[in-house]
């Protein structure tokens, strides 16, 4: 629930979570995504209001397309898979969000970079 956040307090909590997030409507239009100078994935600001195709090489787009259609119709909710970028470990999900009825009201992606995450043994609190 966030009624009552103002939007600064919203805007800081999307800047502090520790994954990059994207938000694209019902049209696939890009609407936010937080992180602009630390994302695993840069873009130009100047995508904002710009289909999410122009945000991904050409040989992806078919995939991309499919998982968006497959939002809409109700055939999926969530698609996730990691990839190796630059060193690095990536988690990637997408979640398709929806109104209270089920209808679709755009799609939610994440992208973590778990490289050290995955190295990760045992339990360990750290307060300092």
């Amino acid at each position: 629930m966030i009624e009552g956040l103002s939007r600064k307090q919203l805007s800081a909590i999307l800047e502090a979570v520790p994954v990059d997030i994207t938000f694209v409507d019902e049209n696939d239009i890009v609407r936010l995504w937080n992180k602009h100078d630390k994302r695993i994935f840069q873009r130009p600001l100047s995508l904002l209001g710009k289909p999410i195709q122009q945000c991904h090489p050409d040989h992806t787009l078919d995939e991309l397309n499919q998982i968006l259609s497959d939002f809409r119709s109700g055939q999926r909710d969530l698609v996730e898979f990691w990839k190796d970028v630059e060193g690095r470990k990536v988690h990637i999900r997408y979640f398709a969000l929806r109104d209270k009825d089920g209808r679709y009201l755009g799609t939610l992606g994440i992208d973590q970079d778990i490289t050290e995450i995955k190295k990760l043994e045992g339990e360990e609190v750290n307060l300092d």
